[in-house]
């Protein structure tokens, strides 16, 4: 059973990757799974259980994907990440466009899904500077952060006048300038600035 939903939620993500959540219906799913709409029915109750359960999937795949990669030096890190997640944006333009524009993203559930990635990538983030207590200027700093990224890479996807490259290095000064800002505001924070990141 795990097996089988586990196929139906990857072919479910290539639906609404290609195509905005109003115009997949269930029958669309079914028939594309060659499945009766009963087992679809069965595993998620209906299309919108279906979309939040792959919205779920697709977060824990853009969570993974955009880990650290820690063989590369850590001014790279964060260069790769960002890369990683507009990859994986890029690859699904049409539900991150409207997953990103709230559409069907207003529903509770779905925003939750949303928040708590976003909460899973602060908490990573922290971590990963050596901050295992809270520190809640740093929180809000990535968590703000993040939202950039977010924004950058709609508008990217939306209007692709600014080079890719472009918009990566002016979101790693962002992450740089942010991180100074939030060393002033919590100078005792065990964490220390390296040098400015940068894409290449």
């Amino acid at each position: 059973m795990d097996e089988r939903r586990a196929q139906l939620l990857s072919l479910g993500l290539e639906l609404f990757a290609e195509r905005a959540y109003d115009e997949v219906s269930i029958d669309d799913i079914a028939s594309a799974a060659g499945v009766s709409k009963g087992l679809l029915y069965h595993y998620f109750g209906g299309k919108r259980a279906f979309y939040v359960a792959c919205v779920d999937a697709a977060a824990e795949e853009l969570f993974e994907r955009t880990a650290a990669d820690l063989s590369l030096p850590e001014p790279l890190r964060v260069a790769s990440g960002i890369e990683a997640y507009f990859d994986y944006a890029h690859e699904n333009r049409t539900a991150y466009v409207a997953l990103m524009r709230s559409g069907i993203g207003n529903d509770p559930e779905v925003a939750d899904v949303v928040e708590r990635t976003r909460g899973r990538i602060v908490q990573r983030a922290l971590a990963g500077m050596g901050m295992a207590e809270p520190r809640p200027v740093f929180r809000a700093a990535i968590r703000a952060w993040i939202g950039a990224v977010e924004a950058a890479c709609l508008d990217w996807l939306l209007h692709g006048d600014v080079p890719r490259a472009g918009v990566v290095q002016m979101l790693l000064s962002g992450v740089w300038g942010i991180l100074v800002a939030a060393k002033q505001l919590d100078p005792d924070a065990p964490f220390e600035l390296g040098s400015p990141p940068h894409a290449d």
